[in-house]
């Protein structure tokens, strides 16, 4: 009878190595991907976005009035073929930005 306990609680005790090995090599496979990623990406600005309901609907009106005007710059593109219309399209477009901006916002 004492046999079998050694032997069940031997079979525990190299399952639990094992299963802290695996712990082990994993904790060990984050960490080096971590600092990958850090070697990799660390020199690259991460986005400061504000929390919160204003900040989201703010970024969310910009994205649309950006939007509306590359969408127009497109059409112009699309329909026409000389470079002073395309051009002037766009400058008109950088310069009506803010009105167009006004006009997306709910206030």
């Amino acid at each position: 009878m004492s046999k079998e306990r050694a032997q069940r609680r031997a079979e525990r005790e190299q399952a639990a190595a094992a299963a802290a090995e695996a712990r082990r090599r994993a904790t060990e496979r984050r960490t080096r991907a971590a600092a990958r990623r850090r070697a990799l990406t660390g020199w690259v600005p991460r986005p400061h976005l504000q929390p919160g309901i204003i900040a989201q609907r703010r970024r969310t009106e910009l994205g649309v009035t950006i939007g509306l005007l590359l969408l127009l710059n497109l059409l112009v593109w699309l329909v026409r073929d000389d470079w002073a219309a395309r051009t002037g399209a766009l400058v008109v477009s950088l310069v009506v930005f803010p009105v167009v901006r006004l006009m997306v916002t709910r206030r």
